[in-house]
C-alpha cells in the first residue's frame, strides 16, 4: 500500500517537474501565517497580493473549487482554490499532495462562515513530500515508532511541539537567571583523558592524532572548579555529557546537564539559590508552581525543608547508615531484594538501600542533606560530624532533581578520597571516581571555599510530566 502511493507521488513529482522544479532554492514569503492572521483586517482592507509558505496539511476538492490548509510554524490558513482565478488550476490539481510544501500568492478574504482564507492567484510546490503523512494519530500510535519517527510526532501532534518550546525556554530561563546573579558561562572539553566529577561508566573513544584512548566526559564538575583556581568567583555550563548507563523512564545516554560553582559560597547559600531559581524557572516555563506528576500534585511555591539523609534513612529502613557495617548493609540488600552480586563498598550499598526504601516517598519538595561521606567522594565534610558530609540534593515526586555540595578543596583529604575509590574499582566497582592528577594539583594551587551545584533535564521531565525519553527530540534507540 505504501509503495502505491509512494508510486503515484513520484508520477506526479515527475509530472511537475516537467514544468517547474519541485525543490527551488528560493522562495517568496512575504509574512509568517500567524501574522496575517494577527492583523487581518489591515490585510483584507488593503487587497494587495500577499505570499505564504507552509505545509499542506488538507485538501478539499469540489470540482470547481477547492479548499486546503497550510500550516507553517507560527499558524493555519485556509487556501482556496477557483477554477477561473488560480493560475493552472486543473494541473495543480492533478499534482499537489496533502505533506507538500507550498507557496501561495494570493488576497486575503473571510468566507461566510467566518474561515479567514487567502485566495490563491498563484500556486508552487517548493517541497514535494514522496512519502504520504500519517493523516491520523492512528499510524504512530505505538510509543517506540513515535521516538524513532519523532519529527512525524512533533509535525502530527501540536502538543509535542509545543512541549520543545517549552524546554527551550526552561533551559533560556535557567541561563537568565544564572548571568542575573553574576555567573560567568563558559565551555569545557567533551573528550577528557580522565572522566571525572561523577560516578558512572563513561564512553571509551580514540583519537587517531595522538594514538590516545579519551573518555566522552561525565560531568562538567572538575574543569569548572580548576576555573575557581584560575580566579573565576562564579562559573557555570550547560552542556552535553555522555554515561554508558542503563535506558530507563529517568535515565539516558546523552543528556543536557547545567552546573554552576560559587566561591565563597557554601551550600546553605546553594541551597537559597537554588530553590529560587527552581521556583522562578518553573513558574515562567509553565505558569504555575503546582504540577502534576503521576499520581501527585507536586507544590513548589511553598519553602522547601531540609531533610536529614541519615534520619530518613534510618526511618525507613530501620538501620543507621553512619555506623552499619557492610555485613549490615548487604542483608538490608538482600532484605529488599538487591542483587549485590557486582556491588563493592558501603557508599554503592547505602546509595542502593536509599533508592529502594526512601527516594519514592519524598514527594513533595525537599532538601536530602548530610549523607555518609562514603557516599559522596567530592563534598567537604561535616565539621560537627566528619564521617558525614555537606551535600544536599533536590528531592520531589520521588527522585533526585539536583545536587550541590560545599565543594572540597583540601586536595589531601581529595586525594585520600580518590585512593578509596581506585581501591574499589579495582575490587570491580567500574562507575568509581578515578583518580585525576591534574585535578589535585590544581587544587594544591588553592580553590576557595565554594559552593557547587549540578541538575540535568531529567528535571524538566518531571515538571513536564513525561519519561525523560519523551522530552528528548531524538533519543538513542536500538536499532531496528
Amino acid at each position: 500500500m505504501l509503495d502505491d502511493l509512494r508510486a503515484e507521488r513520484l508520477k506526479k513529482l515527475k509530472r511537475y517537474t516537467e514544468r517547474s522544479n519541485a525543490y527551488p532554492a528560493q522562495v517568496h514569503r512575504d509574512h509568517a501565517i500567524a501574522e496575517i492572521l494577527g492583523a487581518f483586517a489591515k490585510f483584507e482592507s488593503s487587497k494587495g497580493e500577499v505570499y505564504v509558505t507552509g505545509r499542506l496539511t488538507a485538501w478539499r476538492d469540489q470540482g470547481k473549487i477547492v479548499f486546503g490548509d497550510l500550516e507553517d510554524e507560527s499558524g493555519k490558513i485556509q487556501l482556496v482554490f477557483e477554477e477561473t482565478k488560480t493560475t493552472d488550476f486543473e494541473f495543480l490539481k492533478t499534482v499537489v499532495d496533502i505533506g507538500d510544501f507550498l507557496e501561495a500568492a494570493g488576497t486575503v478574504f473571510e468566507t461566510k462562515r467566518g474561515e479567514k482564507s487567502l485566495a490563491v492567484t498563484t500556486l508552487r510546490i517548493i517541497s514535494k513530500s514522496i512519502r504520504p503523512l500519517p493523516v491520523t494519530w492512528y499510524g504512530l500510535e505505538d510509543t517506540e515508532t513515535r521516538l524513532r519517527k519523532r519529527y512525524l510526532d512533533a509535525l502530527i501532534r501540536p502538543e509535542v511541539r509545543e512541549l520543545f518550546r517549552k524546554k527551550s525556554l526552561f533551559w533560556a530561563t535557567m541561563r537568565e537567571v544564572l548571568v542575573r546573579e553574576k555567573f560567568f558561562e563558559v565551555e569545557t572539553p567533551v573528550l577528557e583523558s580522565v572522566p571525572g566529577g561523577a560516578e558512572a561508566e563513561p564512553f571509551v573513544t580514540h583519537l587517531n592524532a595522538l594514538d590516545e584512548d579519551l573518555y566522552l566526559r561525565i560531568s562538567l564538575e572538575l574543569p569548572l572548579k580548576k576555573m575557581l583556581v584560575g580566579g573565576f568567583d562564579r562559573v557555570f555550563e550547560i552542556g552535553r555529557i555522555f554515561r554508558n548507563e542503563g535506558i530507563d523512564r529517568e535515565h539516558l545516554q546523552d543528556y543536557t546537564q547545567m552546573e554552576c560553582y560559587a566561591a565563597y559560597w557554601d551550600y546553605d547559600d546553594m541551597m537559597k539559590f537554588t530553590e529560587r531559581l527552581y521556583k522562578e524557572t518553573i513558574e515562567k516555563v509553565f505558569g504555575t508552581l503546582t504540577l502534576p506528576s503521576g499520581d501527585h500534585m507536586v507544590e513548589w511555591g511553598g519553602a522547601w525543608p531540609k531533610v536529614d539523609y541519615c534520619d530518613v534513612f534510618e526511618e525507613k529502613s530501620g538501620i543507621n547508615p553512619s555506623t552499619a557495617t557492610i555485613e549490615t548493609l548487604t542483608k538490608k540488600a538482600h532484605e529488599l531484594h538487591i542483587d549485590t552480586t557486582k556491588v563493592v563498598g558501603r557508599g554503592r550499598l547505602i546509595d542502593l538501600i536509599y533508592k529502594k526504601t526512601v527516594r519514592h516517598t519524598l514527594i513533595q519538595p525537599c532538601f536530602l542533606v548530610d549523607p555518609p561521606v562514603d557516599v559522596e567522594p567530592l563534598a567537604k565534610r561535616l565539621e560537627r560530624d566528619p564521617e558525614r558530609v555537606a551535600r544536599f540534593q533536590i528531592l520531589a515526586a520521588g527522585t533526585e532533581l539536583g545536587k550541590g555540595f560545599s565543594e572540597l578543596n583540601d586536595p589531601l583529604d581529595q586525594r585520600q578520597r580518590f585512593e578509596v575509590q581506585m581501591r574499589l574499582r579495582a575490587a570491580g566497582d567500574t562507575e568509581a571516581e578515578r583518580l585525576d592528577e591534574n585535578f589535585l594539583e590544581a587544587l594544591e594551587y588553592g580553590m576557595p571555599p565554594a559552593g557547587g551545584f549540578g541538575l540535568s533535564e531529567r528535571l524538566f521531565a518531571v515538571l513536564a510530566n513525561v519519561p525523560v525519553r519523551e522530552a528528548v527530540f531524538f533519543p538513542l534507540m536500538r536499532q531496528e
